[in-house]
Order: structure tokens, then sequence, then C-alpha cells
């Protein structure tokens, strides 16, 4: 028997907390724009875990993602009177922070002191497991490195961050599709990349 309404999905559940979270931060843009200090700092707290991860996806360092992401909210606030009030506040400031990231990177470089760790090691793993772990990483991130720049952006968005096509799109100026087309890609190669990694383990 046919139900008479439509069993809610994840996606359903996501995206009414986007739109809880676009209302919230809309409010609290208009007050940033009639001069409110206050609300910017609301902003910058809702959003500085986020946009200090995408920056570290993309940079791969702690001191440098912290660099870009401030620069990202100075600039955020000049630019607030700018921004589209029918559009959310968190894709506009991720664009800006991914924008600054890349720029960062193709400009100044990396510093070459130890990036963080992706995780830390597990208490009482074994040396040649850590290892182990250790040359999978340089290899992934090697056959990232790889791929053409918008590529690894999207699938770093995506695949490390959790963010949907859509986002991305808003984030990087394209159609969803767009994205879903490099993302496509961008699996497809790396898999190609890291097939013999896999066969050796």
């Amino acid at each position: 028997m046919a139900l008479p309404f439509r069993v809610g999905t994840d996606d359903d559940d996501a995206a009414l907390i986007d739109a809880q979270e676009a209302m919230q931060d809309g409010r609290l843009v208009e007050r940033v724009v009639r001069g409110d200090a206050e609300a910017y700092g609301e902003l910058v707290s809702r959003h500085m875990q986020r946009a200090f991860s995408v920056a570290y996806r993309v940079l791969e360092h702690r001191e440098d993602a912290e660099d870009v992401v401030q620069n990202s909210f100075v600039r955020a606030l000049e630019k607030i009177d700018r921004l589209d009030r029918s559009r959310p506040f968190r894709p506009w400031l991720l664009r800006i922070v991914v924008n600054q990231a890349l720029n960062f990177r193709r400009g100044r470089g990396i510093r070459t002191t130890s990036p963080l760790p992706e995780t830390a090691a597990a208490t009482g793993s074994l040396p040649d497991r850590q290892m182990e772990n250790s040359d999978l990483r340089r290899r992934l991130n090697d056959a990232l490195g790889m791929l053409p720049e918008k590529q690894r952006t999207i699938v770093q968005l995506a695949d490390l961050e959790g963010l949907r096509s859509g986002e991305i799109g808003r984030i990087m100026g394209l159609a969803d599709g767009t994205v879903r087309w490099h993302l496509h890609e961008a699996r497809k190669s790396l898999r190609s990349v890291l097939a013999p990694i896999r066969e050796d383990i």
C-alpha cells in the first residue's frame, strides 16, 4: 500500500538543517551590514571550524591554513555588503577561503615544516603498521597532486570534507553536474594510480 506521504531521507534532513542555518546566517549578515560587530563575531564562531578544515585540505599545513582563514574572514567582512542576501553565507565564505588557499598555494608555496598528521597514531600500534600507513598517506597525497587543481580541490571537498556536489558548486562557481563530472573523473584517475598499491596490500 502506498504511503500518503514521502518518507524523509538523510538528504532531506541535511537540506532542512542547511536552510535553518542559512536563515540564521542571513539575520546575522543583516546585522553586520548595519554595523553590528558582535554579529560578525557570531558568524566567525559559527563557521571557523569548517573554514579551517577546508583551508587545511587545500594547503595540508596548519599554520598556512590559519593564515588563510584569518585573511578570508577579513576579506569576507570587507565584501559582505556585496553578498546577495538571497544566497546562503557559508558557500560564499568558503568560496573566499578556497580562492585564498589556492592563491596562497600557487604564489607562496607551502612551508617546509612538518604538516599536521591526518590522525594521531593509534596507541600501541606496531612500527611497521605506522610506516605502512605513512607510506599509504604519502602515496595518496602524491596521487592527489597529479590531478588537475580543480579536480583535486573538488575531490578533497567531497571525499575528505563530506560536502555535497551542490554546495561544492556554489563554493567553486560551477554547475552541480560539472562538479559531479569532475568528481567522477578524479576518482577514476585516483583508482588507476592507486591500483598497484591495493594489489601490494
